[in-house]
Formats: C-alpha cells, structure tokens, sequence
C-alpha cells in the first residue's frame, strides 16, 4: 500500500511542477535558515563546557554600589580566591587569571609581539581542562619566570613541542624558562591565551586590599555542594574583610555605609554562563548575549512556519484540483484514513526533497555565514548528533506540519457534493488561508522594522558626539617598549608635515582593557560621603590632541608647576560633587591618608562628558591627571596624506628601535571594533529579513497565479465586455493588498514592542520614529504588489479567446 502511496505522491508531484518548486524552494530556504541558526545557537551555547568540571566551576563577582557610582564586575580582590579556599570548605580550589597586556618575544634578531598574555596561578591546571602535552601540571607555575604556552606558540618559535626546559627572551630582558606546553585553548572559551605567567610575579597577586578588584577568580566546588548556601558565606566572610576597609575609607562603620544605600557584594556566575550570560565591567573578552540566542532562534521558528504555511496554503488553494480525485476514491471504497496517508505521504516526500536541497545551501552558504557572524563552524558540525536529530525532525514536523491541515481538509469532501461540482473554489473562500497569508506578512514587517531600527541605532552610534573626535587619530602601541626614549619619538614625530598634535598615554577612550579607579573625598561633600572616579595619568597635550572641549577652567601647562597635583575632572564627576564652581576645590585620596601622607588634588578644569566606555553605559565619574605614561602615543594626522605620514612615522620608530615591533592602529577602527557584535547581528538579521520576504513572496506568486487561473474565464468575459489590464489587475490584486494592510496594523505595535526593549540595552538611543513603520508598511505593499502585478498583469493580457474556447 505505501509503494501506491509513493507512486501516487510522485506523479502528483510531477505533474504540477510549478507548484512543486514553490514548495519545495519555500521549504528548503526556510530549513536552511534554522539549520544556520541552529548550528549558531549550538555554538554559542557550548562555549566552556570543554572543562571536565563545567559544572562545578564558578567566577567570583564583585558588585559595588557607593553614592550614585554603581559598578558590576566580573572581577574580585586579589585575596579573594585565597581566602575562599582556607575559610569555605564547600570549595575544592581556586585560581586566579589577569591579563599581563603584551610583551616582546625574541625570534631570531626579531623582536615579535604577543598580545594574548595572562598572569596565571599554579592550580590553573586543577581548576581548568588544558590538557598539557609536554611538563607536569602541578608544577608547572611553580617556579620563579616559568612560562607555559600553547602548541600554535611551541611550533611558532621552536617548529617543536618538545620545548620543556628552553627559555624564550621576553621584552629583550627577562629569560623565561618553559615548563609546560598546553594544548591550543579552544574556540569556545570565554578567554584565549597564548602565554600564562606565574602569578606570584605581579605584586599586585598578593595585595590585601579588598576594596581593589582587578583578578578573575574562579572557585572549583566539591560535588554536591549548596552554591545558594556558600553564596550567603561568602558575603559574609566578605563583610568581615571589607568592613575595616570601608570605615578608613568614609569613616562609617559597614551598618552604616549599607545603611546609606551602599553596599559590596559577591556573586558567583556559572563557568558555563559568562559568554551568553555576563555583560560585566572587566571581563577577559567579549562575550555573546543570551537575547541574540533568543532573537534568532524566534526569527528561525517564524521563517520555518512561512514556509509551511505556504505549503498549507497552496495545497488548500488548490483543493478543487484533487476533489474529483478524493470524490472517485471515496466511491471506490477509499477510507479517509487511507486519503489521509496518501497527502500525508506527498507532504513528507516534499519535505525530504527539500531537505536535501536545505543540506546543499547550507554547505554552499557556510562560509559566507561564517564571516557574516564572526563564526568559524565547520560542515561536519552537521554530524552532531543533535544537528542529525533536527535534521530527521525537521523532514517530519515540517512534512506532518504543513501537511496535516491539506490532508484532513481535503479527505473531509463528501464525494456526493464533489461529483456534482459543489466544492467551492477560488481565493476569497478561505478565511484560514487569508489568516496565514496576514501571519507571513506580519513576521516579515517586524523583521523589516527590526531592521531599520538597529540600523539607525549603529548609524547613531557611529554618529553621536561622544566628546572627543575618534577621526585621523593614529594610535602608535607599545611605546612603552621604548623606554626613555619615548618623549623623544614622540618629539621627532611632532617635526612631520601634517601632523597636528601628539599625546602619550595608555588612557585612551577607546581602550577598553585600562582601569584605575580609586576613591576620593572633599571638603565639598559630606565628610562621611566619597567619589569613586576612573583616574587616568595624561599629558598637557591630551585634551587638544583627542579634540576634547573644556567647559570651565583650563588645561594643564608646563607653566604651572602646581599642576603635578592638578587635576581636570569630567561633567559627570562635577554633577556628582554637587558644587557649583568646582575650579580650586580639593579632593583627596583616603588610600594615602590611611598610610599618614595626604595626597591632595586641586581642581583646575571641567572637561566636557566623553565615551570612554560603551554606549550601552552612562559616563560614570572620571579625573585626568597629569602624569607619565607611555603606553601609546596617539597621533593627530592630517588626512589629505595619510600614506606619506605613516611612512615617515614608521621611519622615525625603525630609527629609534629598529629591533622593535611597529604596530599601529586607528581610535576609529577601535571605536568601530567596539560595537562589531551589533554590527554583525545587523547583518545577520538583515539576511533573514530578506530570507523570510523571498519566501512570503513564493507563497503569494504561488497564491496569486492560482487565484488568476480560477478565474481565467472570469477575466476573459469582463476583457470582451470592455475591462481594461488596469481595472482587472486591481481586482486580483485589492484582495492580497488589503491582507498586507491588517498584517501592518497588527506588526507596528509588536515591533515597536520588541524593538523598544532591545534598546533599552543603550544608555544612549534613538526614539523609534513613525516614519520606520511607514516605510516598513510600504515596503510589504510594495513587494506585495510587485509580486502581484507580475502574474496578475500576465492573466490580463491574456488572450480571452483561448480562455473562453473550451466554453
């Protein structure tokens, strides 16, 4: 019986080829589609879990709330980790990770730059799975200058991973002695490095100021143990440490300080959480954001039921066609059960062609998704299993979806009323099929909205005035490798025609990595109040170089000596003293006067409010000072010469350090990095947005030429008795046209909905205007009338003749 069934499904299938490419493009793009997306929710959802003890590996958090300053961070106090382990027992072990910045490695007579650095503790390799291929994890971070490094690292210098005991040169200075050489980490973790050093190098790693926090710490549980109950004793055991901290800092007791609103508090996040789940100050990497998981996953559901729907809506559009069919099997003894398993077996042999046809896109469009997402999925992530089982779901709920409805609906003719010619034909019959029309368009106009609006919110981003011009800003790195000759690179780079200015500081607005925050206070204030601001140590040539605006007071000036304890504080900070005229005010820093030397600054000037964190972010309280750094030096450039510039900036370095590295970037281009995630997701959904349209377009040309077949002889009497193409192609097309408009009105106000709250994620946003939704709404009419037109025009122009013969 299921050989007739197969047999019959392929001559049906054959025999409206037409209708069949419909389908089955229609389905095979919208399985395509989840498919893509599927293999990226796979991918984003699988980030750490690599580690043996995924599960019962936790970061330690730190939040702080004191005044209006309120900072999340996925960073903890240098002690913390070690703490933890001596007081809780419910923890097995600790470690402790901080990114070293960048250091030279020497290759040769060459000097090569590695960025991928991290200081790293000795129980690294308990906690995490880095599978070591040559030394002993125990030990291996044990050892005054040890280094342990990946294989890419082993094979890049010694074209072996047989490296255990050799040294490496490290910024032309220090020997390093390998001791171990892990595996490369993999792609799905929330931090990659390339070199770990032992920890007990930096000073920092033994610092017991609590109120710091700069290490990620990780805490590996034992089995079994109450996360919910070691979290109430962790922040307890924290009270204990901050408290003394807290009260030489504001002098209030800790029930004071929380008393007053504020607080500081630990939280652990799950190892397995931080790339989809933490968005927090001082995280080792970007992460990715659980709501795009959400978005796509949504945006494959509703692409994968347009296709259905288009299946559903041919096959009952077309029911009239096969009605003598079920009518004739009826009579002979057919069963509706059996009708039933004969469309069911025509739906799921649609299914699968498609199927095959949704693998080969999918192969073809992998590498073009892969540079769309930033993704680096390989074609045989098609045999996971988990891939394999949605690939036989799909091939089913898909065939047993979009077929059910046509097969139910056609075997429930009664073979009296076909056999007299009783069904009912024609488009406008049909409120289910009219609904499922609307329910396509409707899905389409919000991803066109969605659109527009994370367009012009990027476009916003990329526009905003964020106090300082990002633009023919050259940022030459790791001056500091130059030693003392830094001021005077920084000099001869000045002599070259165009250009305009030059600064020398690591503190740059579009450098995320930099931190140095410290608390302050002020007669100005409440004496039991304080300010926590970012601090940041620049020259007299900052403010000019960056294009940054004062808006009272002045700049720093080798004219005035004072200005070693000067400092230039922003918009934010004055709001949060409250002062009216801050200029000459004082602040002062209670870390010093804790250790009896009071460090004392005096206002010079207020600079206008800059970005120097995401736009999703307010601008929090910020001080500049003037000081020494020389971690970059950023150029002003004239940009009529770019090229000639560079040339003779990368001469002066090469005569200056001819063994060193040059390496440069534009702020510009580190600006533009910063928002890469939304600019990519843009992209992303701006291909499924079209994706979904291509197909809500089959299924109304599909719809479109079978309502202009159904009344083929109405179009040829009303062109005989007079009817020009324009009235006819307004009578087929008002009826599809007027589902686009109900689909706008019910699409505007859930887009505005799901728009408005995804961005809520900016501290600085567009409105969403009226005229996105206007143009969202014509353009559906207008793909809607196109698609219309085409075949509505081609039925007008017809010869009447031909259609009336057969009457």
């Amino acid at each position: 019986m299921f050989k007739n069934y197969f047999k019959t499904a392929i001559r049906n299938l054959t025999r409206n080829k037409f209708y069949t490419s419909i389908n089955i493009i229609g389905l095979a793009v919208g399985i395509t589609t989840c498919l893509l997306i599927l293999l990226y929710v796979l991918d984003e959802s699988s980030y750490d879990k690599y580690n043996v003890n995924a599960d019962n590996i936790y970061r330690v958090n730190n939040e702080v709330k004191f005044g209006d300053n309120h900072f999340d961070l996925a960073v903890a106090p240098a002690m913390m980790g070690p703490t933890i382990v001596k007081e809780l027992p419910e923890v097995k072990q600790y470690t402790r990770l901080l990114r070293y910045g960048s250091f030279l490695v020497k290759k040769g007579n060459t000097n090569l730059r590695e960025n991928r650095v991290a200081y790293g503790d000795s129980t690294l390799f308990e906690v995490f799975s880095l599978p070591m291929i040559e030394g002993d994890p125990k030990t291996a971070l044990k050892e005054p200058h040890s280094l342990v490094i990946t294989k890419s690292m082993a094979e890049k210098y010694f074209n072996s991973t047989d490296v255990v005991g050799k040294n490496l040169i490290i910024n032309d200075t220090g020997n390093y002695k390998i001791t171990g050489v892990i595996k490369d980490i993999p792609t799905q973790s929330h931090f990659h490095f390339d070199f770990f050093v032992d920890a007990s190098e930096n000073p920092d790693s033994r610092d017991e100021n609590w109120l710091s926090e700069n290490w990620s710490t990780y805490i590996l549980l034992n089995k079994n143990a109450n996360v919910k109950k070691l979290k109430a004793e962790l922040n307890n055991m924290l009270d204990r440490y901050i408290g003394p901290e807290i009260q030489g800092v504001t002098n209030l007791t800790l029930g004071q300080f929380k008393k007053g609103g504020g607080f500081i508090r630990a939280s652990l996040t799950p190892l397995t959480d931080i790339h989809l789940h933490s968005n927090k100050t001082g995280e080792l990497e970007a992460n990715g954001n659980i709501q795009f998981v959400y978005i796509f996953s949504a945006i494959a559901l509703f692409i994968l039921l347009i296709a259905c729907v288009n299946f559903m809506n041919l096959s009952t559009a077309r029911s009239s066609n096969r009605a003598k069919e079920v009518g004739v099997r009826k009579v002979l003894g057919s069963l509706r059960k059996n009708l039933v398993q004969q469309f069911l077996t025509e739906s799921l042999l649609l299914s699968l062609i498609a199927l095959i046809f949704a693998v080969c896109f999918v192969s073809l469009m992998l590498p073009y998704f892969n540079q769309l997402s930033g993704k680096s999925i390989h074609l045989d992530s098609m045999l996971h299993p988990s891939i394999l089982l949605a690939l036989l779901s799909f091939m089913v709920v898909v065939g047993l979806l979009a077929g059910s409805y046509p097969a139910f609906y056609l075997s429930a003719f009664q073979p009296i009323d076909v056999l007299k010619g009783k069904v009912a034909k024609g488009f406008k019959r049909s409120w289910l099929r009219n609904t499922l029309v609307v329910f396509q368009f409707v899905v389409s106009i919000i991803l066109i909205i969605g659109t527009l609006v994370i367009y012009n919110q990027l476009n916003y981003i990329r526009s905003k005035d964020i106090g300082f011009n990002r633009n023919q800003v050259l940022i030459i790195n790791n001056t500091n490798a130059l030693g003392n000759q830094a001021t005077t690179f920084r000099n001869e780079l000045m002599q070259i025609s165009g250009v305009q200015n030059a600064t020398m500081t690591g503190y740059l607005p579009t450098n995320f990595n930099r931190n140095n925050s410290a608390f302050f206070t002020s007669p100005a204030i409440d004496p039991k109040s304080a300010i926590s601001m970012q601090i940041w140590n620049v020259d007299e040539n900052y403010i000019p170089t960056l294009d940054m605006k004062i808006l009272e007071g002045r700049n720093f000036s080798s004219r005035f000596p004072t200005d070693s304890s000067a400092i230039i504080i922003n918009d934010a900070a004055a709001i949060f003293l409250g002062i009216k005229d801050p200029l000459n005010k004082k602040l002062y820093n209670p870390a010093y006067i804790k250790q009896g030397n009071l460090q004392e600054f005096h206002i010079i000037g207020v600079v206008k409010n800059f970005n120097f964190s995401s736009l999703r972010d307010v601008v929090t309280p910020l001080a500049l000072r003037l000081g020494k750094n020389t971690g970059n030096i950023s150029v002003r450039i004239n940009a009529a010469n770019i090229a000639s510039i560079m040339a003779q900036v990368k001469n002066k370095w090469q005569e200056i350090a001819p063994e060193q590295p040059f390496d440069y970037s534009f702020m510009n281009e580190q600006f533009n990095n910063i928002y890469a995630a939304e600019q990519k997701t843009g992209q992303i959904i701006i291909m499924f947005a079209l994706l979904a349209i291509l197909i809500a377009c089959l299924g109304l040309f599909g719809l479109v030429t079978y309502a202009s077949e159904q009344r083929t002889k109405e179009i040829g009497i009303r062109k005989v008795l007079g009817a020009n193409v324009g009235s006819i192609v307004s009578m087929i097309a008002k009826d599809f046209l007027r589902l686009v408009i109900i689909a706008s009105v019910i699409a505007f106000p859930v887009a505005w909905w799901a728009m408005n709250k995804w961005l809520q994620g900016f501290a600085y946003r567009i409105t969403i205007s009226w005229w996105i939704f206007l143009l969202a709404g014509a353009t559906a009419i207008i793909i809607a009338l196109a698609t219309v037109s085409f075949q509505a025009i081609k039925a007008a122009l017809a010869n009447p003749v031909k259609s009336l013969r057969s009457e």
